[in-house]
């Protein structure tokens, strides 16, 4: 694929052990198929140092079929980075959605450029404005940021926040999670008020570049912490009754909860 020419495949976050055949997978099926937004936020995100951050493309190949069959009207992500998931959602959502109820010390974050506040969809939290201003030109030169709010922030204090009065539990289609991990559980606690039955929650890296199947020894001193805060989440949501789970090897492995009552 011509724009995958200076993108070495060790960029790659498939958990597959054949290189070859993750190449495959991606020039046969993902990158024909894949939007020329989301290729150019790929292409301006590559030089950043933290790049393996961003959303694996394979793994965005299916949220984008689950957000065609949800039709999701009213979206949250945790974790924006420069913004490769919340342009897939974007560009995978109808245009006539809102986001209402927002508190209103969230309605100033942004300047919204060609909408109104009634045209809202997406709530987009993450304490890095500067990542996200990266990949904001491609999602502007798209025409989906109006659907975009964007808060920076730690999650936490938004999600109580929208939680308070009450009015928004419920109310939320679908989110997506892929921030601190440390954290997962209690995202996934609140979400679970914030998503009607019914609702979808996509939870990145689940599979923690596969250390969750090494032992302790096995794993890089740099991914201890957090792969110890993956096992305790896999094993919290392979047991709440509250959820349909799949949890699928693509990308970073996601783990897909419907919530069902």
């Amino acid at each position: 694929m011509e724009n995958q020419k200076n993108h070495p495949l060790p960029l790659s976050k498939g958990l597959l052990r054949t290189e070859d055949l993750y190449t495959y997978i991606l020039e046969t099926s993902v990158y024909p198929r894949e939007a020329e937004p989301l290729k150019e936020i790929r292409d301006v995100t590559f030089g950043h140092p933290q790049a393996r951050m961003s959303t694996a493309p394979d793994a965005g190949q299916l949220i984008a079929i689950l957000l065609k069959l949800l039709n999701p009207k009213k979206t949250i992500e945790i974790g924006v980075y420069t913004g490769y998931s919340l342009l897939l959602t974007a560009v995978n959502i109808p245009g006539d959605g809102q986001v209402s109820n927002l508190p209103t010390l969230y309605e100033n974050e942004i300047e919204l450029s060609n909408s109104t506040h009634k045209d809202l969809q997406i709530i987009a939290i993450d304490p890095d404005r500067e990542a996200y201003e990266i990949g904001l030109p491609v999602i502007q030169k798209a025409r989906v940021d109006h659907k975009i709010k964007f808060i920076e922030s730690e999650a936490l204090a938004v999600l109580d926040t929208i939680l308070e009065n009450g009015e928004n539990e419920g109310q939320f289609d679908y989110a997506y999670v892929d921030a601190d991990k440390g954290n997962y559980r209690n995202y996934h606690e609140r979400l679970m008020k914030l998503l009607k039955v019914g609702g979808v929650c996509v939870y990145d890296n689940t599979l923690w570049a596969g250390t969750v199947a090494m032992s302790e020894e096995q794993t890089p001193e740099p991914m201890k912490a957090e792969r110890k805060a993956i096992l305790e989440f896999n094993k919290a949501l392979a047991a709440d009754p509250r959820v349909q789970l799949s949890q699928a090897p693509l990308g970073d492995g996601i783990s897909i909860c419907r919530r069902i009552y």
